[in-house]
């Protein structure tokens, strides 16, 4: 990698880095060809990214963005899971490492909050974005269809009354 690729790189790390929500840093133990694939496909779904990046190069693009303090944790073969929406890429790397013990959670940061391990998985339990739309969407409506069951149960019940004299009539 000449100098210029690497200039690119580490601008394209800059540019991901202020442009993100979270950063969780993994730390690869070994993973196979098809198992990263899996991982980048997931992360993908998700709305996530997954990059290997040389570590020097990472603490360059890192250098006066928010997420500077995790510089520490970029040590061996790591590699950076991010994601605009905050609980994405943390999602996917915690449920990644639990059914492979290739991939290690490192730490990371969300903001200007540095994450440990424990701060990782406690961000990867909550709901998506996508989720907690879901919920306020079914919150409005709630109410709304139990004003028109109310306002309309008063005429139902007048049709059932008169429904029910007529069968007696005609019986």
């Amino acid at each position: 990698m000449d100098r210029s690729q690497k200039a690119d790189l580490v601008d394209q790390l800059k540019q991901v880095f202020t442009e993100t929500s979270v950063v969780v840093v993994t730390r690869n133990l070994g993973l196979s060809v098809a198992q990263s694939t899996d991982l980048r496909l997931k992360m993908r779904d998700a709305g996530a990214q997954f990059k290997v990046a040389k570590n020097r190069l990472a603490l360059i693009a890192l250098d006066g963005t928010r997420y500077q303090p995790i510089g520490d944790l970029l040590k061996g073969p790591t590699a950076l899971a991010t994601s605009s929406d905050p609980v994405a890429a943390a999602k996917v790397a915690v449920d990644f490492a639990k059914t492979n013990d290739r991939l290690e959670i490192v730490g990371g940061a969300m903001g200007d909050t540095v994450l440990d391990v424990e701060g990782i998985k406690a961000l990867a339990a909550l709901p998506s974005l996508d989720e907690l739309r879901a919920k306020i969407v079914g919150l409005i409506q709630a109410p709304a269809s139990k004003i028109a069951r109310t306002v309309n149960e008063p005429g139902a019940q007048l049709a059932r009354v008169f429904a029910a004299y007529g069968a007696k009539e005609a019986a």
